[in-house]
């Protein structure tokens, strides 16, 4: 087995909803309690045993790169994956693939959403995805996705869970519960390797993998914020 020791954290957007605060500071670097969201990420990604962060960046990303550095306070190793304009997720995975993981051979990778706070413990996911690593490329599994109760702002959720595997549809006989997708999960580079370059949103890639029952997943019901507007911001802090 092959450990997963490369994340990336997700930090490319605009922030239109955040707006003013995000006119002159890119959304991952808003504060809560004196911190820039992005740095509890890389404080947990550390602790977890994780050794290289990709980040995305477009609006605004150069300062990302002067206030994080090459990683190395966090005692990480950060790469950064420019882009022009927002590639929206898919896209700047895609775009990233080559700072994630050898061309040659299938990887796997955790990504999360730089905008959300959570006291999740990214070992725990680590140590407990489904996702079988190995260096043969034989997986069957392309996604384990972590799912948190709806919040106020996605109260009809976004995915089903039934049996550990995750369904954007399921039969109206089956009783499940409907989940908000969190932003955080483990892929395998092989759902992207196929796909072109280019602005591309994730969720019609995940919901095919999912009508091929190649997506799993798991309910955290911890501290999980989506930090979409300056109000839970302000809530929050």
């Amino acid at each position: 087995m092959k450990q997963i020791n490369t994340a990336m954290i997700l930090a490319a957007g605009r922030g239109e909803r955040m707006r003013p605060l995000t006119d002159v500071t890119p959304k991952p670097l808003l504060e809560v309690k004196g911190k820039a969201l992005i740095e509890y990420h890389l404080e947990r990604l550390a602790a977890a045993g994780i050794e290289r962060v990709v980040i995305n960046h477009a609006w605004l990303g150069e300062q990302l790169i002067q206030r994080l550095g090459d990683g190395s306070r966090y005692n990480l190793d950060i790469l950064y994956s420019k882009e022009e304009t927002a590639l929206e997720t898919a896209g700047g995975i895609i775009h990233a693939l080559p700072l994630l993981g050898p061309s040659h051979n299938e990887s796997h990778f955790l990504v999360i959403n730089g905008d959300v706070f959570t006291d999740i413990s990214f070992a725990h996911i680590l140590a407990n995805t489904p996702l079988k690593i190995s260096c043969q490329g034989n997986t069957s599994l392309l996604a384990h996705l972590i799912l948190v109760p709806n919040p106020p702002h996605n109260r009809d959720g976004d995915f089903y869970l039934q049996d550990q595997h995750v369904f954007k549809q399921i039969p109206k006989s089956i009783n499940a519960t409907k989940y908000t997708f969190s932003g955080i999960g483990i892929y395998s580079s092989v759902l992207f390797s196929h796909l072109p370059q280019g602005k591309l949103r994730l969720a019609p890639v995940l919901i095919d993998a999912m009508a091929q029952k190649r997506v799993t997943g798991a309910l955290y019901q911890g501290t999980w914020i989506d930090i979409g507007t300056p109000q839970r911001l302000a809530q929050l802090n």
